[in-house]
């Protein structure tokens, strides 16, 4: 059956898009101010109208089929461009006023969020941006924050959460490191070297352990609760540290070990408030943010 452009519904497009995106009908429903079996009728007829499955169910979540996700990649920038036209028409994109705060790890503050403050300063002059650093995870509950960015899926169920993707991590040391400690050519030779930590080096040891590589407290002779200075620490050959690929590929004299093994994947959460809804400045923060960090 060939379809037409003009055949097609934008309410079932825009089911799908936000259910693909929310990754399940009841929160998409829940965005979008409807009840979930509209909703999931909005999803059929839309599959209806293609003649094609978008999403399978798998167990109780909802997986995304290869053509659901050829689907969504088409329909990504019809959404944002749908959402800033309704902007445009209502003059609400310069009319945007007012604080918002996102809290992150001081990594990730320090290296992506500075190009979605560019962002957002082109879209809404207005608006002012707290970025809160910080490597624990912020209780949005508590209103410490605005829209959190998470390594880990929140609990707290009257919070929006989206997963967006994952981004991947390796192990990383100085030139100056390797060249008096050598380096290590397996998971089973890094429990000879040192380890800058970041964090409570528990965790990271746990972290670790699964992946075979059997670390203690010994491994860390010196680290820091900011990543940022971990990093530097690293970088001034005090020892190995994970990093995300991002940042360990771009910085000069540091070296990713282990290039042949794969890298470990680490989640990105964009978690806010209920009051997405009725806020259009947190809005307009929340979809800029999965917008750009959907991408990578």
């Amino acid at each position: 059956m060939s379809i037409l452009p003009d055949d097609l519904n934008w309410n079932h497009l825009r089911a799908f898009l936000t259910t693909a995106k929310a990754g399940s009908l009841s929160a998409a429903a829940a965005q979008l101010g409807q009840t979930q079996p509209t909703l999931s009728r909005q999803v059929a007829a839309l599959e209806a109208e293609l003649g094609v499955l978008l999403f399978e169910r798998i167990g109780k979540q909802l997986e995304l089929t290869r053509v659901g996700i050829d689907l969504l990649e088409h329909l990504r920038p019809m959404g944002a461009a749908a959402e800033q036209v309704a902007l445009t028409a209502s003059g609400q994109s310069q009319s945007i006023a007012g604080l918002v705060r996102i809290t992150a790890s001081d990594v990730f503050s320090a290296h992506r969020l500075p190009d979605v403050v560019h962002l957002l300063r082109d879209q809404a002059p207005d608006l002012r941006v707290e970025i809160i650093a910080a490597n624990d995870i912020r209780d949005l509950m508590r209103r410490e924050a605005d829209i959190a960015i998470r390594h880990v899926a929140p609990e707290q169920p009257d919070l929006i959460a989206r997963k967006l993707n994952e981004i991947s991590g390796y192990f990383y040391a100085s030139r100056t490191y390797l060249e008096h400690h050598g380096t290590p050519q397996s998971y089973a030779e890094l429990p000879q070297h040192d380890f800058v930590g970041f964090g409570d080096p528990k965790r990271m040891i746990d972290t670790l352990a699964p992946m075979g590589i059997s670390l203690t407290a010994r491994n860390f002779r010196c680290g820091s609760e900011s990543g940022l200075v971990a990093w530097e620490l690293a970088k001034q050959g005090f020892g190995i540290i994970p990093m995300v690929s991002s940042l360990g590929d771009t910085t000069p004299d540091m070296e990713r070990l282990l290039p042949q093994t794969s890298p470990f994947q680490i989640p990105v959460w964009l978690v806010t408030h209920r009051e997405l809804h009725t806020s259009r400045r947190i809005r307009l923060v929340y979809d800029t943010l999965a917008d750009f960090l959907s991408k990578g």
